[in-house]
């Protein structure tokens, strides 16, 4: 009996150590937490002490993506931020991707001054996302415009016959599921598919019509899907002026009242992570021993998916013919 009493206590003691350590390693994760996310707000810029100037980079293949959105939501929120400079760089994307970031950059260039520098390229769609901006400075040397709109999609249908596969298909209607791919595009899909094309086209000229002040005859002259020089697209009204972003603050200086010599911060979208609150909440229960809550809170969280390329595009695609 006495030897069962001791080893009871035994257990006991143990038990409330085991308890104790978990306690502390949670404890530990949650200060780990929060201390990841204070160096991760500081290097997006949103705990920026004093007044700023906020740049926003566009670069690469432009998607919809909420955290962009996000992103410009929280700038123009942001009482330290005097002004916007929206760094861009970038061939385009898709057109919903592109008015996506154009009509952010407009409900922050409200609130902000904002004033687009191209630092490289600015065409197709990243084109609509210089339109956006209240003024576009460019470098002598910059890639503007490749105004126009593409759907492309393959036709393997001479590959499946060389080696003898066909593919059936019941459907609703004749133009339902065109393109399809498997087959050479009739008449009728091709036609439908122009006019849709044709529509997104007529939405991209009327942004810059209506942006840059043109004409018709000026929007024919620059939307015919070539890429011009900025030194070339300055006389046809697609950029405001030439040179660096110095020149872009400048102007947020000069025509907005922006104080002078306030310091330029990076503000960045916030990045995937494995990493999150629900994770930390999985791996408190787990170090608490709620092994079924623990796979609970996993499985609530789900995952993201990368984002694709699907739909029309307004890319410019310099090994191909302009568009």
């Amino acid at each position: 009996m006495i030897a069962d009493a001791e080893m009871i206590a035994d257990r006991r003691r143990l038990r409330r150590k085991l308890t104790l350590w978990r306690v502390l390693a949670f404890a530990a994760l949650l200060i780990a937490v929060v201390t990841g996310g204070l160096v991760a707000a500081r290097s997006t810029g949103r705990f920026a002490a004093g007044p700023q100037i906020a740049r926003i980079s566009v670069s690469g293949l432009i998607t919809g993506d909420q955290r962009m959105t996000d992103l410009l939501r929280q700038v123009g929120e942001a009482g330290t931020v005097a002004g916007v400079v929206v760094s861009i760089s970038s061939p385009g994307g898709t057109t919903t991707g592109s008015e996506e970031l154009f009509q952010g950059i407009r409900t922050l260039a409200s609130k902000k001054p904002t004033v687009a520098f191209v630092d490289g390229t600015a065409a197709s769609g990243a084109y609509i996302t210089a339109l956006a901006a209240d003024r576009i400075v460019a470098r002598e040397t910059s890639l503007i415009g490749s105004i126009g709109v593409l759907f492309q999609f393959p036709d393997v249908s001479k590959l499946l016959g060389t080696i003898g596969v066909s593919v059936e298909e019941v459907k609703s209607s004749p133009l339902k599921a065109e393109p399809s791919g498997f087959r050479p595009t009739s008449p009728e899909a091709r036609a439908a598919l122009q006019s849709v094309v044709n529509d997104t086209y007529g939405w991209f000229k009327d942004l810059v019509r209506t942006r840059r002040n043109m004409s018709d005859a000026e929007v024919a002259t620059v939307a015919d899907g070539r890429v011009f020089s900025a030194r070339q697209a300055l006389p046809l009204k697609l950029v405001d002026e030439l040179g660096s972003e110095r020149e872009a603050i400048a102007w947020l200086e000069r025509d907005r009242q922006v104080a002078r010599g306030l310091p330029v911060r990076d503000w960045k979208p916030r990045g995937p992570s494995n990493f999150s609150l629900w994770t930390a909440a999985a791996f408190g229960a787990d170090l608490f021993g709620l092994d079924r809550a623990a796979a609970a809170i996993r499985s609530g969280a789900g995952t993201m998916s990368a984002a694709e390329l699907t739909g029309l595009l307004a890319l410019w695609q310099p090994h191909s013919a302009d568009r």
